[in-house]
């Protein structure tokens, strides 16, 4: 079956005179970025034979606008900056024509001013490297997450404190959705409603950059419709910023934990994937998380 574009015609010729405007800037860097990732990729990768006298390193436009099911003209405007409309279901086929990994394939769409209809196609934080630097940090509890606060992988020390998530859905494995529904957070969280507003407050200004996308408009309309307490405290509009914090929790075995939440950025990109570490923020806690890991690996542990 053959994708094509709606039809798009330049808007107007570019200005070659006076400052750069924004968008000109931005369709300029799109268009070198176009062509770096075509010279990169070879007939071979993409599954095209080579054919004789090819001087073109890479492929050639005719080969990715036959490769993403677009006019060939249309393409080479855009290769070449021109003040194009562009949806996003054809850039989509460019990048996976580009054989574009998901660093590249944000990048893309971040140049072109359009929203990802696949953002999280795959996910860059979930790898071996980042998970074995979750699992190192025991005994303290550890989690790889996303800009929405989706728990996307958990250490053991988390699952003691908070609750194995890996037993719950997936789309029920976020903080906002636990702190709203969750019997256990409800219990274990001494600071449960300032820890609510302050996630709330970040939640926002973290979606002020992806108001269109699906992902976060189904999180936060099932949000909305589960709970009245997050519908309150939406309408306030506070706005909130990643900072380190200090919570309390009360652990039905080992008692108080105070616990200073610390973040690690894992990719540069807005998606804001992360490591978040659960510091003990005094000695008590210290010693109370080193009795928890002992209870874990004692007899009769799972």
């Amino acid at each position: 079956m053959t994708m094509t574009a709606e039809p798009l015609t330049p808007t107007g010729p570019a200005t070659d005179t006076g400052p750069a405007t924004d968008d000109a800037t931005r369709r300029q860097e799109l268009a070198a970025f176009l062509r770096s990732r075509r010279e990169r990729i070879t007939p071979e990768q993409a599954g095209l034979p080579r054919g004789p006298r090819r001087r073109t390193p890479g492929l050639r436009r005719e080969e990715v606008a036959h490769l993403s099911a677009v006019g060939v003209t249309w393409y080479t405007w855009l290769e070449q900056g021109r003040p194009i409309r562009v949806s996003a279901q054809v850039l989509d086929a460019i990048a996976r024509a580009l054989l574009m990994d998901q660093t590249e394939r944000v990048h893309l769409f971040a140049l072109a001013g359009a929203v990802d209809p696949r953002p999280e196609t795959e996910c860059p934080i979930v790898t071996g490297t980042a998970l074995r630097l979750m699992h190192r940090i025991a005994p303290y509890p550890a989690t790889l997450q996303n800009a929405r606060y989706d728990v996307l992988a958990h250490n053991r020390p988390f699952a003691q404190v908070f609750g194995d998530l890996a037993e719950l859905p997936q789309r029920e494995r976020n903080c906002l959705w636990l702190l709203i529904t969750s019997r256990r957070w409800r219990e274990i969280c001494l600071d449960r409603e300032e820890t609510l507003r302050d996630l709330i407050a970040k939640f926002r200004a973290g979606m002020a950059e992806h108001v269109a996308e699906p992902a976060w408009k189904e999180r936060l309309d099932g949000l909305l419709k589960e709970s009245a307490e997050f519908r309150e405290l939406w309408r306030r509009h506070e706005l909130g910023t990643t900072s380190p914090h200090v919570k309390r929790y009360a652990h039905p075995e080992v008692g108080l934990l105070s616990l200073e939440h610390r973040t690690m950025w894992l990719t540069p990109e807005s998606q804001a994937y992360r490591l978040v570490a659960y510091v003990p923020a005094d000695d008590a806690t210290e010693e109370r998380l080193e009795r928890l890991a002992e209870l874990a690996d004692g007899p009769g542990a799972g």
